[in-house]
């Protein structure tokens, strides 16, 4: 059974048109048959292993849903989860400080969906204290000897990245002074420098032994220092998604070409074992897979994440490097709607009624409705008609008792709702509706 809280947020998601952070499970259709192996494959990574895996899908087919099902998934099992948008300005794939600053923005356990990285290091500090006073040999009264003992475990553990970022556990020393001295504002400071934030100021720098903002090569050795303090604080590894790599297309030549060879280079040094601990996870259009704008422009990669997707759907490997999802069809988009009713009638005073004027007959015409709208492709309507269904209608159905949607609702879609996918399937029908 859902809670309150819960149903209320999914709800809330749907009803602004966007996918939600958690409780996917309620309203994962056709995805069943991957979680075997993604399971198996979670196991391995909990064992001190790294993964790198491809999702390919067509707008419509679910990748963004695919990736936080994957993540909460995840998290239920003991891992943290990131998940990353790229886009030319904000986040290109190949500068890597600003990849990373966004994978700590969005860093995620079970207790908290995003912003959990000061939590993780907090936490982690307690357990080398913790581990420190095990051995009984320390008065658990003497904070300068527990500070002091508490730094070369902190040195210890972090060895293997300090080869390459010394840099990483300086910082952690002096948050961790600052926090014992009540000075909060430096470790403000070293936490945001920490987590890749530009503009520290330069105090806080200064008293860590470091200078100027986080750069590519510092973030990568912190992504492999951050993967050593979640396993020493107890979490099986990190689930990082990358969302719509496929923008890379849409970028100029040289930065695609630079994405392109960055992507190459995290599966090479995962297989490396740089990363242990680590399931990255990139979605992406068949466009981009196969497409001359794609991976195929960059053929070390195209080889990595080569997949025969020439036999039937039904016999797909979800072990391979690569694995596709199934576009949504009308039976899929009927379920969702089903389960959505469902969710949003259950433990509702007016279920009864939600559940007689919302049947699964009029779900099946709304559903042919936007459709319909959207120049039949089912692929592209699965927002836009959960949208519809919750914000049009059952709300409706539930605030107003004498609302009917077979008497009182026609659906209309205006363009500045719809996106750029969804605008172009319901675009000209003929040439002669084509503006000029």
């Amino acid at each position: 059974m859902i809670s309150a809280n819960r149903r209320d947020a999914i709800i809330g998601s749907l009803r602004r048109g966007t996918v939600p952070n958690a409780g996917l499970d309620t309203l994962a259709v056709g995805i069943d048959a991957f979680a075997h192996s993604l399971d198996a494959e979670l196991k391995s990574i909990a064992a001190g292993g790294g993964a790198f895996k491809a999702v390919r899908g067509d707008y419509g087919s679910g990748k963004t849903f695919f990736g936080r099902w994957l993540q909460e998934r995840a998290r239920s099992q003991g891992f943290a989860t990131s998940e990353v948008q790229i886009s030319e300005t904000e986040t290109p794939l190949h500068r890597m400080e600003t990849v990373y600053r966004r994978l700590v923005e969005r860093l995620g356990t079970s207790d908290s969906t995003q912003g959990a990285f000061r939590a993780v290091i907090d936490g982690w500090f307690y357990a080398l204290e913790q581990d420190v006073l095990a051995d009984g040999s320390l008065d658990p009264n003497d904070a300068q000897q527990l500070l002091a003992r508490t730094e070369e475990l902190m040195e210890a553990r972090l060895a293997g990245v300090n080869k390459f970022a010394p840099a990483f556990s300086g910082v952690l020393r002096a948050y961790r002074r600052a926090q014992a001295s009540g000075d909060t504002g430096m470790a403000d400071g070293l936490i945001a420098w920490l987590a890749g934030q530009p503009n520290v100021a330069a105090g806080g720098k200064r008293a860590a032994g470091v200078k100027g903002d986080l750069d590519h090569f510092g973030a990568s050795n912190f992504l492999a220092g951050l993967l050593v303090i979640l396993r020493d604080s107890g979490y099986n590894g990190l689930v990082w998604v990358l969302d719509e790599v496929e923008t890379l297309q849409r970028m100029r030549g040289d930065t695609r070409e630079k994405g392109l060879n960055a992507l190459r280079q995290w599966i090479d040094e995962i297989d490396a074992g740089r990363f242990p601990g680590l399931y990255l996870i990139a979605t992406g259009t068949p466009a981009f897979f196969d497409g001359p704008q794609g991976v195929q422009r960059l053929a070390p990669l195209a080889q990595r994440l080569h997949t025969d997707f020439a036999t039937d759907r039904r016999f797909d490997n979800p072990r391979a490097p690569q694995i596709r999802l199934a576009p949504f069809d009308a039976s899929a988009l009927l379920a969702v709607g089903r389960r959505v009713r469902d969710l949003f009638a259950s433990g509702q005073p007016t279920e009864a009624r939600l559940r007689a004027v919302v049947t699964d007959s009029y779900i099946e015409n709304l559903a042919q409705a936007v459709t319909g709208q959207l120049g039949g492709k089912v692929g592209v309507a699965p927002r836009l008609f959960l949208k519809k269904l919750v914000a049009d209608v059952l709300d409706r159905v539930e605030l107003h008792e004498d609302f009917d949607p077979y008497r009182h609702y026609a659906l209309t879609l205006s363009e500045s709702e719809l996106t750029v996918q969804e605008r172009a399937a319901a675009s000209a029908a003929s040439v002669d509706d084509i503006e000029l």
